[in-house]
């Protein structure tokens, strides 16, 4: 680390709330014991402000802000029920949200469940009732003196003056945008204000960006309608008739500006893809200036948008899209292609603080693949694996950052890492069994308190991890681990062991099932004669000319002769017992066509799992088969069994 600072991580579990730091670079982390551990079970949020001066964290009885020099607690928070927490750009103040319930048996059903504190004071301003779970914070101008809170299908400002006491009444209204969003710039004030309108009755979604305090339907500064044609070969004779019918709306809408608040970008998704290209709906980005212009993000491959991203330094943003292995692509102001990261198993973007590094990671269904780039120099650095993470985070300082796998994503080997940014392990907690990790988050600072490192591709001297490493032994089905053998284990009996029948003593076999076990134990013993006559003795001899790799070795093959009803019959179940995981004919030959039937469904799936495994693109029936192998797998015990 380049910096002297060292920030250090607030953590919450299911045990409370601590803080652990560490004294030196590369050194571990360890728990800070100047903090006083919050010993509460039902800790739900914590957060770090801003211009990280203080500590807020909500236990369960109330909502505590500590100052982060010394650790003393300096307000309690009467707010037992706070479920999320979160700063304003200045760190005044705090906002609060409780799940929103009404009690029939109140007097006054309808209470506030949005508060807003004084973090000096510690006395509440503001309180709103406000439904909405996602997108309920209040969004603010970065200098304060304005905020905006969606409430229904409404948006109310707020103007809030120094010399004046907290405004309780909104200043302006802007309406129409039930299920809408809005979204305040970060930049200078007076501040931009997208707000977006779902499409009603056929007409399209719309985004509009105006300059506050010019909100009137005829004053944007730019608009965006979100559209797609569905049925273009009919346009020519519907004409306008059935308009509703062929425009799609866009059905959410995330809106991320950049930190100087000039660039916004937009990324629309529908629920359902109309066009049956993919099953998790259609996805598209536009962009917009607070210059009035307008740009469709061109993607030059199909699939689905994993992950969108600004530069911290503005001028630049990501994209991850495409099917597996997903391709990158950096773009600038004017969305041109500016580098192809190339192809990869990734669906996640993270800058670090200067915009100098950038990690992909592909988490979720992929197995923790990490890719860490230097953009001075548009060089991959490294690239490793940090399997079952949840979380993913840069330190303030820029030059490592931690993973962790948390709950209630994962319950189980939860625990936290720290890397260097050349790929080498900082440091590694197991966290304790019985227990649940939900959180880690770095302590922030001002802007200016840390300056930008010289990035080093020399990669440093890590640790050796103890988390057991993934087991490399070949995947067996459950239904498949009690057949004849184990293929590639030449210790394994080729005799199977069958599951005990329900209902019946263990060991217990039927007088054909014990006839098929003789004859079965009779075909492993060497040199076993299984009949007579010159025939088995030819069959011996181009046994024993087989060599170890499957081709014929030794003398010379004579052609076979034909042979009798009862010869191909023995032949067939010689194949059968070589075989592994095919089970012999029992006399039924219609369970006999079922079972092969199964097997080679189950042989198929296997392929594909290899195949997605590589990161190959499915079609959407090879999913099914593959979602389908636990029914056939109980479906092929059942037909053992019986």
């Amino acid at each position: 680390m380049a910096n002297e600072i060292i920030p250090s991580l607030a953590i919450r579990s299911s045990t409370g709330v601590e803080v652990w730091k560490s004294d030196r670079p590369k050194a571990p982390f360890v728990p800070d014991t100047a903090f006083a551990r919050d010993e509460s079970k039902l800790c739900r949020a914590i957060v770090y402000s801003p211009n990280g001066r203080f500590l807020a964290w909500a236990n369960g009885s109330t909502v505590q802000i500590s100052t982060v020099s010394n650790w003393k607690i300096v307000h309690k928070l009467p707010r037992p029920k706070a479920f999320y927490l979160k700063f304003s750009p200045r760190s005044t103040y705090l906002m609060t949200w409780e799940i929103y319930t009404e009690n029939p048996k109140d007097e006054v059903k309808e209470k506030p469940n949005l508060f807003l504190y004084d973090v000096a004071s510690g006395r509440e301003l503001f309180s709103i009732i406000q439904k909405r779970h996602a997108d309920w914070e209040m969004h603010w101008a970065a200098d304060e003196s304005l905020f905006a809170v969606m409430v229904g299908g409404e948006v109310l400002f707020y103007e809030v003056k120094a010399e004046s006491a907290f405004p309780l009444k909104p200043t302006k209204r802007l309406g129409g945008a039930r299920n809408g969003g809005v979204s305040v710039s970060p930049g200078p004030s007076p501040p931009f204000v997208a707000f977006y309108v779902p499409g009603t009755k056929g007409a399209p979604s719309m985004c509009r960006l105006f300059r506050y305090p010019n909100l009137e339907a005829n004053q944007p500064v730019a608009s965006k309608s979100f559209f797609q044609v569905l049925q273009h070969s009919y346009i020519v004779f519907l004409n306008f008739v059935l308009r509703p019918f062929f425009f799609k709306q866009a059905d959410k809408v995330e809106m991320l500006w950049n930190q100087k608040g000039t660039g916004l970008l937009l990324l629309t998704s529908t629920d359902v893809d109309s066009t049956g290209v993919s099953y998790y709906g259609k996805q598209a980005l536009h962009f917009m200036t607070t210059k009035g212009d307008s740009f469709a993000v061109q993607l030059n491959t199909e699939g689905s948008l994993h992950a969108v991203a600004w530069s911290p330094r503005s001028t630049e943003f990501c994209v991850v899209y495409g099917f597996m292995p997903a391709k990158a692509t950096l773009y600038n102001l004017k969305c041109d292609v500016i580098f192809d990261f190339g192809t990869g198993n990734r669906n996640s973007i993270y800058y670090n603080e200067f915009g100098n590094l950038l990690i992909f990671g592909g988490f979720g269904n992929l197995p923790g693949y990490i890719e860490v780039w230097d953009l001075n120099q548009k060089k991959k650095i490294t690239e490793h694996k940090a399997p079952d993470t949840t979380l993913l985070e840069w330190s303030p300082v820029g030059d490592v950052f931690l993973t962790a796998t948390t709950a209630p994503r994962l319950r189980m080997c939860n625990g936290f890492k720290i890397w260097h940014h050349t790929g080498a392990l900082l440091h590694e907690t197991h966290w304790p069994e019985k227990q649940e990790l939900l959180e880690v988050t770095w302590q922030k600072y001002s802007p200016g308190t840390l300056k930008e490192n010289a990035i080093s591709n020399v990669k440093v001297e890590g640790i050796a991890s103890k988390t057991p490493q993934a087991s490399k032994q070949k995947y067996v089905p459950p239904g498949m681990r009690n057949s004849l053998g184990t293929a590639g284990d030449s210790n394994s009996s080729s005799t199977p062991e069958r599951a005990p029948i329900p209902g019946l003593p263990p060991g217990y076999r039927s007088s054909a099932q014990q006839a098929k076990d003789k004859k079965q134990k009779n075909k492993n013993k060497p040199n076993a004669q299984q009949a007579s006559g010159p025939e088995q003795s030819g069959q011996n001899n181009r046994a024993m000319s087989v060599g170890a790799n499957g081709k014929p070795g030794g003398k010379e093959q004579k052609p076979r002769p034909k042979s009798a009803p009862n010869q191909n019959a023995t032949e067939a179940n010689e194949e059968a017992t070589q075989e592994p995981g095919k089970r012999q004919a029992g006399g039924d030959p219609e369970k006999d066509k079922k079972i092969k039937n199964i097997n080679k469904k189950l042989k198929d799936i296997k392929m594909l799992k290899e195949k997605h495994e590589r990161g190959e693109k499915l079609e959407q029936n090879q999913i099914s088969k593959m979602n389908s192998e636990a029914e056939l797998v109980k479906e092929l015990n059942a037909l053992k069994v019986s």
